[in-house]
């Protein structure tokens, strides 16, 4: 993606949100607009597959989980990954055309911990299993950045780390219908997680190396990592060939893609601004086969 084209997308992100000055314009750009769904989006899927009838949809829970988990989540998510690679962002490029810097304001960290504590909210709502789930999800958010752990810097926990991104999903399958979600579906999930991370680490290699950070990607190197990628999506592909056969095509689009990219002259880093649309559309092709089976049902 050209620096033109990002500042365009910014003048418009400007026009709907408040300034980057202010403490709300700040939080939102923290946050990461362009990837709300990637933790909101399972959200609907899960519910999806969960309810029987389209009221249940609508429910209170189901309706709290997708507000929380497209906005609150993401702040708190993306806020504690900047509070700790504070040093690291002030010589990443992306904090300068899509992101915005942490640089120590006590209000913003403040606006980081409330994101996380609005979660205990709740804690009275889930049943044990989608408990467990929620817990999982904000222990893999801290130490996916933060120190004792801080998963990361360390080659393939960074990846398998990811996995955090399909748990808002089973903790909304699980309150709905009362059971956790198959395991294939969470492992096939999980493994789609683990290839959109790495992909997204590709563009970071060499900046990564030069800083210092070890990651699946710099351990494995461009080509090598892409084969990862493919990997991961295909064997998501095959655990959700368990759960359903339009599950499993839907995935393999992924490998496909990747190799695509590989085989051709585009560029990594601007190929990897276009999947959350990829992701996005990805998921409403799930959602509307989930709605048809509440629909017209099989």
């Amino acid at each position: 993606m050209s620096r033109e084209r990002v500042r365009r997308g910014l003048g418009r992100l400007e026009n709907v949100v408040p300034p980057e000055t202010t403490t709300t314009g700040y939080l939102l750009r923290l946050s990461r607009p362009r990837f709300w769904f990637y933790l909101a989006g399972p959200v609907i899927v899960g519910a999806v597959y969960a309810v029987e009838s389209l009221p249940e949809l609508f429910s209170p829970v189901a309706l709290a989980l997708f507000a929380y988990f497209l906005v609150p989540a993401n702040v708190f998510l993306y806020g504690v990954n900047d509070v700790f690679d504070a040093d690291i962002d002030e010589a990443n490029p992306k904090k300068d055309d899509r992101e915005v810097r942490y640089t120590g304001e006590r209000t913003v960290l403040a606006a980081v911990f409330l994101s996380g504590v609005l979660a205990l909210g709740f804690v009275p709502l889930l049943p044990p299993a989608a408990l467990a789930a929620l817990a999982l999800f904000f222990f893999l958010a801290v130490e996916y950045s933060a120190p004792p752990l801080r998963f990361k810097t360390t080659p393939l926990f960074d990846s398998i780390s990811n996995g955090l991104y399909v748990l808002p999903g089973v903790v909304a399958y699980t309150v709905i219908a009362g059971v956790l979600p198959l395991l294939f579906a969470v492992l096939g999930g999980w493994l789609w997680t683990m290839g959109m991370h790495t992909f997204s680490a590709i563009p970071d290699i060499e900046p990564d190396r030069e800083a210092g950070i070890r990651t699946t990607a710099t351990a494995l190197g461009e080509r090598r990592t892409y084969g990862y990628c493919a990997a991961c999506w295909l064997t998501a592909a095959l655990a959700f060939s368990f759960v359903h056969t339009f599950f499993a095509l839907l995935l393999l689009a992924y490998p496909v893609l990747v190799f695509a990219i590989a085989r051709s002259s585009i560029d990594v880093g601007r190929a990897y601004w276009w999947y959350p649309a990829v992701n996005t559309l990805v998921g409403m092709i799930m959602t509307l086969g989930g709605l048809w089976r509440v629909v017209y049902g099989g």
